[in-house]
């Protein structure tokens, strides 16, 4: 497999969202970091529901190992027909680039917090980030890489990310 460095930037990231929440967590787009790092911070935090979502068969194999237990996992053959619709406490975004608008939208008054992956100004535009960067209150973008990585929220102001 060939390996970009930008593709685990969203970690830190996640790891500050998770330290200041406890609720339940979904995944849009598995991966060879996401998944393994959600699944054990998940774990480790006893929380009781983690939702992995994944329409590439190749990624949703090489992770479907974490089905266990509070993680569910589920390969999408329609992203208009999974149930994401309800309360999430976090939700990380990094699936198909068509699909990442219609999905943030869909979940801007369901998840207290939505960490989105590949945010960088060289992305927004073929990602559709500016169409949905108005429907939210508030907004953290990381810069640690070339692959950026922003918190989005209607229901918290995202200062205690800051700490």
């Amino acid at each position: 497999m060939k390996y970009r460095t930008g593709w685990s930037s969203h970690l830190p990231v996640l790891a500050k969202v998770l330290r200041v929440t406890k609720g339940s967590v979904l995944e849009l787009g598995m991966g060879i970091f996401s998944t393994p790092f959600l699944h054990w911070m998940c774990l480790a935090d006893g929380r009781r529901e983690l939702f992995s979502y994944e329409s590439n068969e190749r990624y949703f194999k090489e992770q479907r190992l974490f089905s266990r237990g509070f993680h569910k996992i589920e390969l999408v053959k329609d992203w208009d027909k999974i149930d994401i619709d309800k309360p999430w406490c976090v939700a990380f975004i990094d699936h198909e680039a068509e699909r990442r608008k219609i999905e943030i939208r869909r979940l801007s008054w369901h998840a207290r917090y939505l960490v989105v992956h590949d945010t960088q100004p060289q992305a927004e535009q073929e990602y559709g980030y500016n169409e949905i960067y108005p429907l939210f209150k508030y907004r953290r973008d990381y810069k640690f890489s070339r692959a950026n990585t922003s918190v989005l929220s209607n229901f918290k102001d995202l200062s205690e990310l800051d700490a």
